[in-house]
This record gives C-alpha cells, structure tokens and sequence, in this order.
C-alpha cells in the first residue's frame, strides 16, 4: 500500500493559555520525535506548528485551531476564499499580502466552528517532490 503525505497542511497554529507550559510540553514531545524547536519569548516554532499565547482580543479559552492549506498561486487562494464564502464560511481576513515574509499571500475565513481557515501561498517556489511516499508493508 502506498500513501501519500505532505499535501494538504501548510502549517497549524495553536493559541495557548500558558505560553511557557506549552514551549515545555512540545518541546520534550518533539525532542524525543526528533523535531527541533524554537523558542522565542512569544512563541515556540517546529516545522510546521506555530504556538503563540492567546491576546488581549481572545476569549480567555486555548485556540481554536488555525489551519493553512497550500495554494500553488494567488489565484487559487483568491479562489478558494471565495468557495469558502459561498459554502458557509466567514470572512476572518480577505486575500492579500501579509508582512510575514516576502511573497506571502494569504486568505482567512472562520469555519462554522470558528475555526481559523486560511489559504496560503508563499510566492514562485519550486517543491522538490509533491509528496512524500510512504510504502506500507502488506496488502495493496
């Protein structure tokens, strides 16, 4: 059997009530899984999760989930704000560029549960494979 990985997730971002409990408990978690962390006074950073403390405009409860999906273009963010829209969901930060790093280009809705949905795209990038193949011993 053969999966396919790394597709759909571009990166989580959890809002901690206890910024410094959390930095300790992901950072022995990823630790043993082999994960580097960084830690910064106002957020602790692995691969693609991002945890920051929960701000003055939050409702005093841990996130909801934040979860970015990669788009290929800007296009296809411009595009996939506006399904979302159609299908439901809430403006949280209409398509344009954000000063997270040079070319980034995201969307933001809230999903009927809150939740924090975005799409993403990092500007022209080239990814050295579409996924990562997993080959599962067994039966196809």
């Amino acid at each position: 059997m053969k999966l396919h990985r790394g597709r759909l997730i571009d990166h989580v971002h959890l809002r901690a009530k206890d910024l410094p409990a959390s930095q300790r408990f992901y950072k022995a978690v990823l630790d043993v899984v082999g994960i580097e962390t960084q830690i910064a006074d106002d957020h602790l950073m692995a691969d693609e999760l991002w945890i920051d403390a929960l701000g003055d405009d939050d409702s005093g409860n841990a996130s909801h989930v934040h979860l970015a999906f990669q788009a290929v273009d800007r296009a296809m963010v411009d595009t996939g704000y506006e399904a979302g829209l159609a299908a439901g969901g809430r403006d949280y930060g209409a398509p344009g560029e954000r000063d997270y790093h040079p070319g980034y280009y995201g969307g933001f809705l809230l999903d009927p549960d809150g939740n924090n949905i975005e799409l993403v795209c990092h500007g022209p990038f080239e990814k050295s494979a579409d996924s990562v193949e997993m080959t599962i011993p067994g039966p196809d």
